[in-house]
């Protein structure tokens, strides 16, 4: 019966976690990979180049033509975990109305921790594209720019994606091109967007990030493992010598990201983002950080894998970074790890750039 309890509780979780995500399998992230998230890292499958396609000799035929799948790794380092006492029930007597309060609040709040970690990932590993200041007059050519960049990266046209931050959705509603969800059918409507604009599908994303205005994608090209490392079930406490007729709704969950093409991922800021190379540092597991352009003085802090991300105007010691000089400061840091920097004038966040470590760039 607990193990029955633990596959209903789970299945539960993993429905209302569909729906609460705002960044959402299959409209955001592709979920194909190979293995389990529990092992510790994925294979995620990555053609190299599209079938040849040649003429074809009606005497001879033609030759077989071969290509090659990539596996790429992708380690799973995120372990998130829920244990939400119940006070006054032993796990047999616990009423289900209970339990299902614990875990739609639970879900909720993985939702969000999830979707926080899913836009760093495609923030970190994104082509950055800087506009001037948007406005309801420009903010359609602006789109309209992103699209022929990702036509001639070659990216898909259909299923594109914009996450819209809560002012640039202000100036998008306010465009004649928008097209209401309400006119596409419900298709659109499962998708979680509330529109679409020059070919893309819009979603409201409620993302405070300083000077982002929107990401451009395509679910290809972007990643998301998951799974339950210890499924959801009800823990009776009476055996733990501190809680008297007491259980707990516990479970853990492990999941992370990966952008397969940055070409695809396109992240527009309005002004302008922090530009940010990588170099090894003098000691052994480190970086050090250049910002290259984007900037407004010489005051930067830093954060490695924030479990939240720098907002405009938020001032430096709610900030809590890391003091940085540019090209100086040592980070240590992993291959796989985001670095966020933050410019910072008169104390508070004015610009904020991202960058994904890789391998190459650590001592």
């Amino acid at each position: 019966m607990a193990h029955e309890l633990q596959e209903r509780f789970s299945k539960l979780v993993l429905a209302k976690l569909r729906k609460e995500l705002v960044l959402k399998d299959g409209v955001v992230f592709n979920t194909d990979y190979e293995g389990s998230p529990s092992a510790g890292s994925v294979k995620i499958p990555a053609r190299d180049t599209e079938v040849q396609v040649s003429d074809y000799d009606k005497a001879n035929g033609i030759s077989g033509s071969t290509g090659t799948t990539e596996y790429i790794t992708m380690n799973i380092t995120k372990d998130k975990a829920v244990n939400e006492i119940i006070d006054g029930y032993d796990a047999a007597s616990v009423p289900d109305d209970i339990v299902a309060e614990r875990l739609d609040s639970g879900t909720y709040s993985l939702a969000n921790q999830i979707d926080t970690d899913g836009g760093t990932t495609l923030i970190a590993a994104a082509t950055v594209t800087n506009v001037a200041a948007l406005t309801k007059d420009n903010i359609y050519a602006a789109i309209v720019d992103i699209r022929k960049d990702m036509n001639k990266a070659h990216v898909p046209k259909k299923n594109r994606y914009l996450l819209v931050t809560p002012d640039a959705m202000a100036l998008v509603l306010k465009s004649p091109e928008f097209t209401d969800a309400s006119s596409l059918g419900d298709s659109v409507k499962e998708t979680g967007a509330i529109g679409k604009i020059a070919g893309f599908l819009v979603i409201e994303w409620e993302d405070e990030t300083a000077n982002l205005a929107m990401i451009a994608g395509h679910p290809r090209f972007a990643t998301r493992a998951q799974e339950f490392s210890v499924p959801v079930h009800l823990q009776d406490l009476s055996g733990s010598g501190k809680y008297i007729g007491a259980s707990a709704v516990q479970g853990r969950n492990v999941y992370d990201h990966k952008v397969t093409r940055s070409a695809a991922i396109r992240a527009v800021y309005s002004p302008a983002a922090l530009t940010v190379s990588l170099a090894k540092g003098s000691t052994a597991g480190t970086t050090v950080a250049t910002v290259t352009a984007g900037n407004t003085g010489t005051t930067y802090a830093y954060k490695v894998n924030p479990a939240s991300r720098a907002t405009y105007n938020q001032t430096s010691s709610n900030y809590a970074g890391t003091s940085l000089t540019s090209g100086t400061t040592e980070i240590a840091a992993s291959a796989g790890d985001i670095i966020e920097i933050v410019n910072l004038s008169s104390s508070k966040v004015v610009s904020v750039g991202y960058i994904t470590v890789a391998a190459s760039d650590i001592k």
